[in-house]
């Protein structure tokens, strides 16, 4: 018999990957706070779209309201928890599934920022894995309504980069990158904080610029002053990852340190990444932007203190500056709370 898996929290990201198990004949159940989005999910259920005709597809889902999961006592436990929820969600969702899971289930960090030791200590170390989900670019824009902005990744770019704490390659890091291969590209990597801190690196480039003024990803990555100010973020995270150990991947396909190179004047470091950022806008669809921007749009609250703000507290650790997050973090904190609005003049001077 195949696994029993729950998705908790399904937006962007967790409605992903549920329709796409969902298609491949995986027994999924998918939890969410948003009552509209479990009626349409369940009713009607989660309509993917993408960049191509060929991506677009509906999925039938077993969706739950957070009122009704006492019913699933009455059921077999779940074998995986698959964690979808905004970074300050992390530790009820986990408490709120982890009585419903199998003796020997695990649980998923799924999130954007890193999270595993937040799940650590209410399930242990032994029952966490993570999964970094690289370049999917999606929103959810509706209920039960999945968009992804950007091609898929297949041979070309991995997408799901599953691993265990510990770094082995275990069998059930094996299991998960089966399970993921039903939407894209997946592997069961060694490397998962070096992976993390790496998608961090980009978040803190992205995300943070995006929510404070109002530009979309290809705006922020293709006009001259927020290309400068991302360039500038990424390096001040390699260094404070580099500084703590952690071995980044390719950024975009680029070393790190051409990050760092750029961000201390070497103008040829510069414009390789100024050209393949222009590059990639050229396949992303203009209304895209990342998961920040989407949540100022929205009116909702940002992940802002766990991503920028996770890097200058690990930097404040070594004594490393972090200036251009500290800045992002005040801007974006202001237009969250409503007492600015985004604009490109959030970002003059940093």
């Amino acid at each position: 018999m195949g696994k029993r898996i729950v998705v908790v929290g399904a937006g962007a990201i967790g409605s992903y990957i549920a329709a796409h198990m969902i298609r491949g004949g995986e027994d999924v159940t998918v939890v969410d706070p948003w009552p509209e989005n479990v009626e349409v999910m369940r009713n009607s259920g989660i309509h993917i779209k993408g960049v191509t005709s060929q991506e677009e597809f509906t999925a039938k889902a077993r969706a739950f309201h957070l009122t009704e999961i006492q019913d699933f006592i009455k059921e077999d436990p779940f074998d995986i928890a698959l964690i979808c929820v905004k970074s300050y969600d992390t530790e009820w969702a986990t408490h709120l599934i982890r009585q419903y899971m199998a003796p020997d289930g695990y649980f998923v960090s799924m999130q954007n920022c890193i999270n595993e030791e937040r799940l650590a200590a209410i399930v242990g170390w032994g029952k966490t894995l993570g999964c970094i989900v690289s370049l999917l670019a999606g929103e959810l824009v509706g209920p039960g309504q999945m968009e992804r902005y950007v091609p898929l990744g297949g041979e070309r770019h991995v997408v799901y980069r599953v691993g265990e704490v510990h770094g082995r390659i275990t069998p059930r890091a094996e299991e998960l990158q089966k399970l993921f291969s039903h939407a894209d590209s997946a592997i069961a990597t060694p490397n998962l904080w070096g992976e993390r801190w790496t998608k961090l690196t980009i978040n803190g480039m992205r995300n943070g610029l995006s929510a404070c003024t109002g530009y979309s990803g290809n705006k922020r990555d293709t006009l001259e002053e927020p290309r400068w100010l991302s360039i500038r973020l990424g390096a001040e995270t390699i260094r404070v990852g580099r500084a703590h150990g952690f071995q980044l991947e390719k950024i975009q396909g680029m070393d790190p340190e051409l990050y760092v190179q750029a961000a201390d004047g070497d103008k040829k470091a510069f414009q390789t990444i100024a050209d393949t950022l222009e590059e990639y806008s050229k396949h992303r669809k203009e209304e895209q932007r990342p998961s920040m921007g989407q949540d100022i749009l929205k009116g909702r609250r940002t992940e802002i203190n766990f991503m920028n703000g996770m890097i200058i507290e690990k930097g404040k650790e070594l004594g490393i500056p972090t200036p251009c997050h500290e800045g992002i973090l005040k801007a974006v904190s202001q237009v969250e709370r409503g007492l600015i609005k985004p604009s490109p003049d959030n970002i003059k001077g940093l």
